[in-house]
């Protein structure tokens, strides 16, 4: 499974006016597909076998690369597992600083701009023209900067509410549709049982809340020319904090962190009624309640504004390609393959429970089939792949996100602790995000 923390490499060490100038825009690559998978490049056709390694973290992963390297003889994929999320990150810089880095490795799209910066992943734009063809411009937008394509996305993770149907029906609640009736049902849960609560507010883990920034609208990091706008205390994002401070003030959400051993507990024991998480939830909740299967649902996120349909996303990754390869075509061949082929998108929903970014893989046959803790949800993908197009992530993220998320964690978490302002929380992050790009150089406007 994906990891859920999503952060970007720690300092970012080189290439700042590189990423100074980042912005999403069309592919650029002129060169024809290649191979099936869209492969091009001089070294596509290099004669003899050619090895590749692989760095991903993903359980059941080593069945897939496996389906690769029995229809491609020539081309050999070993896969290595050395770390997962941000310690990837961490270990990618370091091997690149050595020159011995792996050939292809999986990236959380917020650790993809800090990798770029550092001259770890390389431009795959001409390599990779056939299968981005595959993905809408939503999920592009997390690999491409400058018009220039940095890795082929794997899987997407839009936000749903995850809700108990048991006890949705045990207590009369209906299903919310909008924020305020969010609210309204749980106030009326905890009233009925005290100790029932509709969720929590997770202060260690700052995934989800980016994602509920994103569908109030925000942009955390934004570029004018060579210079860059931090606006985390905007007012998309102290609408969303102001909310869940109001939530928590009147004590009926939890305060225990996601996946914390008392919050499994409390999902396991029925003390939470929903947890608003990404599309992968249902491979984590078999593993924190196991005694719930079969009595969870899921539905759109609510929203602000009756009818709206936007969403926000919680992690997802790519496939990058290093610029320590020596065979970088057959490396994005191999990305491309894994990521646009039916038979491997069918092999990772089967064996790693990843929701395709590709547009063509979210109607693969294996998906009419909901995950095996949601057996009462037959239209489990559909509802998914019905949210999907309306999902938003931030339009780039920026080169230090590490901080802003380490921030996150220490300013909502003594917040939360002392029943201090939300928006006071936000405001220091903002001050510790916008003095860590002034340190590393970052011009700011």
């Amino acid at each position: 499974m994906n990891s859920r923390r999503v952060t970007a490499a720690g300092a970012v060490l080189a290439g700042a006016m590189l990423l100074a100038a980042c912005g999403s825009g069309s592919s650029s690559g002129s060169k024809p597909a290649g191979a099936a998978s869209g492969a091009t490049g001089a070294s596509a056709g290099a004669a003899g076998k050619v090895d590749l390694t692989f760095w991903a973290w993903d359980p059941g992963m080593d069945k897939v690369v496996a389906l690769w390297n029995a229809a491609h003889p020539d081309i050999h994929v070993t896969l290595s597992n050395p770390a997962g999320g941000d310690q990837l990150v961490s270990k990618m810089i370091t091997a690149h600083q050595a020159k011995h880095g792996p050939d292809i490795a999986k990236v959380e799209y917020q650790s993809l701009p800090g990798l770029v910066a550092n001259g770890v992943v390389k431009d795959i734009t001409a390599d990779t023209t056939k299968a981005v063809a595959d993905f809408d411009d939503a999920t592009l937008e997390g690999v491409r900067f400058q018009g220039k394509v940095y890795g082929v996305p794997q899987d997407f993770a839009p936000l749903m509410l995850f809700y108990r149907a048991d006890l949705f029906k045990k207590y009369g609640l209906k299903v919310p549709t909008t924020w305020d009736e969010y609210a309204q049902e749980a106030a009326t849960l905890h009233q009925k049982d005290p100790s029932a609560y509709m969720t929590n507010f997770d202060a260690a883990d700052p995934g989800w809340f980016t994602g509920l920034a994103q569908q109030a609208g925000a942009d955390w990091w934004t570029t004018q020319g060579d210079s860059w706008h931090v606006d985390i205390n905007g007012a998309p994002t102290k609408k969303v904090a102001d909310y869940w401070q109001g939530l928590v003030n009147k004590g009926v959400v939890q305060k225990n962190p996601s996946f914390s051993p008392q919050w499994n507990k409390e999902m396991n024991s029925g003390t939470l009624a929903t947890w608003i998480s990404g599309a992968w939830a249902p491979a984590q909740i078999g593993g924190i309640a196991p005694s719930t299967s079969g009595k969870w649902a899921v539905a759109p996120l609510p929203a602000w504004t009756a009818g709206d349909k936007t969403t926000g996303i919680w992690g997802g990754s790519a496939v990058t390609v290093t610029t320590d390869s020596a065979h970088p075509a057959q490396a994005a061949q191999f990305a491309s393959w894994l990521n646009t082929d039916p038979a491997a998108l069918t092999a990772q929903v089967k064996y790693i429970n990843i929701y395709p970014a590709a547009t063509s893989g979210r109607s693969l046959p294996i998906l009419d089939t909901p995950p095996a803790f949601f057996p009462n949800q037959p239209d489990y993908y559909t509802q998914v792949k019905n949210v999907a197009p309306t999902a938003r992530s931030f339009s780039m993220w920026g080169p230090d996100v590490t901080v802003t998320f380490a921030a996150y964690s220490d300013k909502f978490g003594a917040a939360l602790q002392s029943g201090t302002s939300f928006d006071a929380a936000l405001d220091a992050i903002q001050n510790s995000t916008t003095a860590d790009m002034k340190k590393l150089g970052f011009g700011l406007h």
